[in-house]
């Protein structure tokens, strides 16, 4: 299976090194679809990976910045950010074969309706996945944690040919991945408990471990969740009962240290997911008609730090 991971930050890097990994002896042959110094690092000295247990060298079979030099792929991993989804889908044209489909990793609950308005909705997936991982340096992913999931399926949750054949070459690679019964479920039970946990945590500027232990935050993060849970529901997501307290008991078991990509990219003064994360809370609970008062407060807290970003990009 020849797959092209278009983003290779630090889910893309991460996913992507373990399939490069696996290379021919798996039957996999994977391409890197990067930009700048992170391409560079890439191509002088192959991608490095980082994890607790081991660091992992390795060189794709193509890390490119040009689409049309790879040609057709069997699947593409979209890694980039939520903002660049729909720039992202315009440019892999030259990747798209008759079979190919797509798969957004991207946090968020839209990317793939973002994807298919431009390649049509016979070539996407939904997809997602977990993990804690960054990019560290150019070329090189750190990762935290020992939480690192792809799952994906068919809109219409069938479990199909095409979808089976990604799952096995997934795994094949060492990569723990799924194909959930409902995939919206999945989406979404994932968007409650990132979207609440970075935007508490961008606001209050602390890692996972301090976020959980102080009474105050941690009693802020439930309140978003539970918002998302309402919203959710409304939106005929049917996210179980106790989505809030299996969420709660997942990031007991993170890495203190870790933090999400929101929190770092506003603290870095980076442009951030903002407006896919939080603001779509506050968009989407307008168009359900669902109060969401914490996911409003921490959107227009950090609208004007994002704000900031964008016009010093």
């Amino acid at each position: 299976m020849r797959i092209a991971i278009f983003g290779v930050g630090g889910a893309g890097g991460r996913f992507g090194a373990f399939l490069a990994r696996a290379g021919h002896a798996q039957g996999v042959e994977t391409v890197f679809v990067a930009r700048g110094g992170h391409l560079r690092a890439i191509r002088e000295n192959g991608l490095v990976l980082e994890t607790p247990e081991e660091e992992i060298r390795v060189r794709p079979a193509l890390a490119t910045d040009d689409p049309a030099a790879a040609g057709p792929v069997d699947v593409v991993l979209l890694g980039v950010k939520s903002w660049q989804v729909e720039e992202a889908a315009r440019a892999m044209a030259p990747l798209l074969g008759p079979e190919t489909f797509v798969v957004p990793l991207q946090n968020g609950v839209e990317a793939a309706d973002q994807l298919a308005g431009v390649l049509g909705a016979g070539r996407v997936l939904l997809g997602m996945c977990r993990t804690f991982s960054l990019v560290a340096a150019p070329g090189r992913i750190k990762s935290l944690g020992r939480v690192h999931t792809v799952d994906f399926g068919e809109p219409d949750d069938r479990v199909t040919e095409r979808a089976e054949g990604l799952l096995r070459t997934l795994r094949s690679a060492g990569i723990q991945a799924a194909i959930p019964p409902d995939i919206h479920v999945a989406l979404w039970q994932k968007f409650l408990m990132v979207v609440s946990v970075g935007g508490v945590g961008a606001v209050a500027q602390k890692p996972m471990g301090d976020l959980r232990s102080d009474p105050a935050t941690r009693a802020r993060v439930r309140g978003a969740m539970e918002e998302i849970l309402a919203l959710a529901r409304a939106r005929r997501v049917a996210l179980p009962a106790d989505s809030v307290e299996r969420a709660m008991d997942f990031i007991d078991s993170l890495a203190p240290e870790g933090t999400s990509s929101l929190q770092r990219d506003i603290a870095e003064g980076k442009p951030s997911e903002l407006e896919a994360w939080n603001g779509a809370v506050v968009r989407l609970g307008r168009e359900s008609g669902v109060p969401t008062p914490v996911h409003t407060e921490i959107y227009e807290r950090l609208l004007p730090l994002e704000r900031r970003a964008r016009m010093s990009k």
